[in-house]
C-alpha cells in the first residue's frame, strides 16, 4: 500500500483511497471534498488551513487507510 506523505496532493489521496480518507478528512472541518481547489492542494496545506498537525494528520491517515 502507498503511503500518505504530507506533500500528497488531496485529489491524489482521494484517489488512492477515498473511502478511508475522506471521514479523516471530514473529521478536520475540510467538507469541500470535491471542489476543485481542494483536489489540488496539498495535505500539509489543508492541515495548515485547518489547524492541524500536518505529522499527526498524515498518521491518522495511514493507521485508517492500513486498517482497510
Amino acid at each position: 500500500m502507498k503511503q500518505v506523505t504530507k506533500d500528497m496532493l488531496i485529489g491524489e489521496l482521494l484517489e488512492l483511497n477515498g473511502e478511508a480518507a475522506a471521514p479523516v478528512l471530514l473529521s478536520i472541518g475540510m467538507h469541500c471534498l470535491g471542489c476543485p481547489a481542494s483536489q489540488m492542494e496539498s495535505i500539509e496545506e489543508a492541515a495548515m488551513v485547518h489547524g492541524v498537525d500536518a505529522d499527526a494528520l498524515v498518521a491518522e491517515l495511514n493507521e485508517k487507510m492500513a486498517a482497510e
